[in-house]
């Protein structure tokens, strides 16, 4: 498989995650009031839930699919397994957004605490999390290739020194 394959399907994993939780979720408003008659933190898009379900069950296809292609690729050895430790949290934080919005954009009478709770609580673990996935590729990026970490010599400029 291809580099350009993988992050494709990485991609499609990344970006299907948060669509399809938003989108099969659903309006989470207040059940007896029509929506003008409600309160929102935040206005929500005006997409009807038809559309939004479909929206995210081709997401979660889309995302299942780009698992599956990672899945393979790792197990096949065309993906260095450690890049789950980027891909995971990821996914984790795509999935705080889809629900987050919904949270945020739901409409209730009175205060909305779910809101105020996601935004104190939620965002600093979002960004725990795209710290990690930042930092954990940043390094992965960076490192040498060729060394494990052990001890016996390494790359000298190209000529292996194993054993000196």
């Amino acid at each position: 498989m291809t580099n350009r394959g993988i992050v494709a399907a990485g991609a499609a994993l990344i970006g299907g995650v948060p669509v399809a939780a938003w989108g099969l979720m659903g309006q989470q408003n207040h059940d007896g009031l029509p929506a003008s008659e409600l309160d929102y933190a935040f206005q929500p898009w005006d997409i009807g839930d038809g559309v939004a379900a479909v929206a995210g069950g081709l997401a979660l296809v889309l995302a299942a699919a780009g698992a599956a292609v990672l899945v393979r690729g790792s197990l096949r050895g065309a993906m260095d397994r450690r890049w789950w430790g980027v891909l995971g949290p990821l996914m984790v934080l795509g999935l705080l957004a889809g629900v987050g919005w919904r949270i945020l954009t739901a409409g209730g009478v009175g205060a909305n605490i779910g809101a105020g709770l996601l935004i104190v609580f939620g965002t600093p673990i979002a960004a725990g999390l795209l710290l990690w996935s930042l930092a954990w590729a940043f390094w992965l990026v960076t490192q040498r290739h060729g060394h494990e970490g052990g001890l016996g010599g390494g790359d000298m400029g190209g000529i292996t020194s194993r054993g000196v």
